[in-house]
């Protein structure tokens, strides 16, 4: 009753006003809710949002749980994206991980399959395939001699906007660590680009990537019928879109991703994933360590019009973004192409 009480509580919310109409799907609201919530049960989240948005206009038509802003992996799509609009790298760079552990000064930065021997030697677009953190945080580097650049190419391309949206007033604006702060440090870099020491919520996140699918066109989110605000006409070059979008399909076909895939619609998208606590554990199974899960994507890849981001909060191992959260999307849009 509790979890049905949370999405209808939005949708309320949404619909209540007297001289606006909401665009919520109130029947995709609640397939969308009992299919994030059934996942929830399964692996045992403590929280979940699942968000779907119309491409173009920016309508919100599900959306299911608080929109609560934590650090995210998903900004490594952002990064890469910096990256290439800096000139200084492509896709087809390579850039050696080794075997899977990079030491940042003092601190080792870890891909998820370093006890496994790493990938060695890879290019751009492998890196986001494999979701590596070295080889994103090498691109991002070589790319941005100063570290304040890379904050100030995310600033061009409006990542973490907007700061308000009609209709939900839970909305903070998006907060970032970065070199003019006092608590910046000589790895801080490093881990920002892979999701640390930020805040940012899953629809300032979605509004990004539905940015992508919209040919680099950025438009604010609505929960209320009206007309479409434009916040950056083009976020970043039309070549470095669709090289973004053509390794998003990548990612779903032959990354990590291919548990977001379907048989009735190609999609595009990207999993991330946080540990968002460093509680000491019970066991080697780490289960008091919280973890985040996410995925966001959009489809039909060729022609979009849907975005989805799926994140959800649990506890302990395993926590996989693919396995998990890119199972949500899988479900949302099979029901949304039956």
């Amino acid at each position: 009753m509790k979890k049905l009480l949370l999405s209808c509580f939005i949708t309320t919310m949404i619909a209540c006003t007297p001289t606006k109409q909401s665009t919520i799907d109130t029947t995709l609201q609640t397939k969308v809710d009992s299919i994030l919530h059934n996942k929830m049960s399964e692996i045992n989240a403590i929280s979940g949002q699942a968000i779907v948005m119309e491409v173009h206009t920016g309508e919100i038509k599900a959306m299911v749980g608080n929109d609560v802003s934590q650090e995210s992996g998903l900004i490594r799509t952002a990064s890469l994206l910096a990256a290439l609009e800096t000139g200084k790298v492509k896709l087809s760079d390579t850039v050696d991980v080794g075997e899977g552990v990079y030491m940042v000064h003092d601190r080792p930065l870890l891909d998820h399959n370093w006890h496994r021997g790493g990938y060695g030697l890879i290019d751009g677009l492998k890196t986001i395939m494999v979701n590596s953190h070295i080889g994103n945080y090498k691109l991002t580097k070589r790319a941005f001699e100063e570290e304040q650049a890379y904050f100030d190419m995310l600033d061009k391309m409006s990542y973490g906007q907007p700061e308000n949206i009609e209709g939900l007033d839970s909305l903070e604006a998006a907060y970032f660590v970065t070199p003019k702060d006092s608590s910046w440090s000589n790895t801080a870099l490093a881990w920002f680009c892979i999701g640390y020491n930020q805040q940012i919520s899953p629809i300032q996140i979605l509004t990004f990537y539905n940015a992508i699918a919209n040919e680099g066109k950025m438009v604010k989110p609505l929960l209320y019928k009206g007309e479409t605000e434009v916040i950056n006409p083009q976020i970043a070059s039309k070549a470095n879109i669709d090289s973004l979008q053509m390794a998003l399909i990548k990612v779903i076909n032959e990354g990590l991703g291919k548990p977001a895939q379907s048989e009735k619609v190609q999609v595009a998208g990207v999993s991330g994933g946080c540990q968002l606590s460093t509680e000491e554990d019970d066991s080697e199974g780490r289960v008091n360590t919280m973890y985040a899960v996410e995925f966001c994507g959009y489809f039909p890849a060729d022609a979009p019009k849907y975005s989805i981001i799926v994140r959800m909060n649990k506890k302990g191992l395993p926590a996989s973004g693919s396995l998990m959260a890119g199972s949500v999307f899988k479900e949302i849009v099979d029901y949304m192409n039956n």
